[in-house]
């Protein structure tokens, strides 16, 4: 038995991930979403517990990892997987509540902020996993314009975000390495029929059952028991952009975030 906190899990492979680990009836879930009609749905539905908060705001970024930690003394699985998709024509440069572009603070500055904010429980519950839901769709951060003020377009946003992310995932897989919690990133699935897929205007390409194995395998598959700092795509191990390996682009990237949370 585990305890999992799943983000985004009102909607798409959030939801559909939730709904897999519940036909378990063995997990404790914990379910967060923005929506709070979407998110009692799913914990209707799954038996799990719902937590609200809109990730657009660090403070309830934060709230949420407080009110996790006043209710449970352990953590076994945090799944990163809420986020901001993209408009295939997009141009409209949106920001967070903190005034941050808003697919870097809900892609990339929140999973960052709650994962540091959740450690005290996943140490509780070595070992343990974060698993962080990001893209085979990857683009660098510019470091001189983070924000992306210039030359604006969702996707690339979006990319960025994603790319960040996992960099992100390696730095801290790198930091917590013999700690018994693990970092691990992945691509699942590529253009699942959920509504991000939709807007993004785009032909759906895998199943969402193709996603939610992909990301489970990462949760609880005994095999990657010990295993972090990987990238995987779908369920094979694969390489991310050059960035990512790349020491000093991540420290420098890491330098630039840390203000920002």
């Amino acid at each position: 038995m585990a305890t999992i906190l799943i983000t985004g899990a009102s909607d798409g492979l959030g939801r559909a991930l939730a709904e897999d680990l519940a036909a378990d009836g063995r997990h404790t879930l914990l379910l967060h979403g923005r929506n709070k009609a979407r998110l009692a749905g799913v914990a209707e539905t799954t038996g799990g517990v719902p937590y609200q908060a809109d990730f657009s705001s660090l403070d309830e970024v934060r709230r949420l990892a407080a009110d996790v930690a006043a209710a449970h003394d352990r953590l076994d699985v945090l799944v990163n997987n809420a986020g901001v998709g993209f408009h295939a024509e997009g141009t409209e440069r949106l920001t967070s509540k903190d005034g941050h572009e808003l697919r870097l603070a809900v892609n990339y500055l929140a999973p960052v902020a709650l994962s540091r904010a959740l450690l005290p429980l996943l140490r509780r519950a070595v070992p343990s996993r974060i698993v962080n839901v990001a893209s085979m769709g990857q683009q660098p951060v510019d470091l001189d314009d983070p924000q992306l003020t210039r030359e604006y377009t969702d996707v690339a946003a979006y990319c960025r975000s994603k790319l960040a992310l996992i960099c992100h995932s390696l730095d801290l897989a790198q930091e917590l390495s013999g700690s018994g919690v693990t970092v691990n990133s992945l691509h699942p699935a590529a253009f699942m029929p959920t509504t991000m897929s939709q807007n993004s205007g785009m032909d759906f390409v895998d199943s969402l059952e193709q996603g939610v194995a992909a990301t489970r395998r990462l949760v609880d598959a005994p095999e990657l028991a010990g295993v972090t700092g990987r990238y995987f795509d779908g369920r094979q191990e694969a390489r991310a952009a050059a960035e990512a390996y790349d020491p000093g682009y991540r420290r420098r990237l890491a330098a630039i975030t840390d203000p920002l949370l």
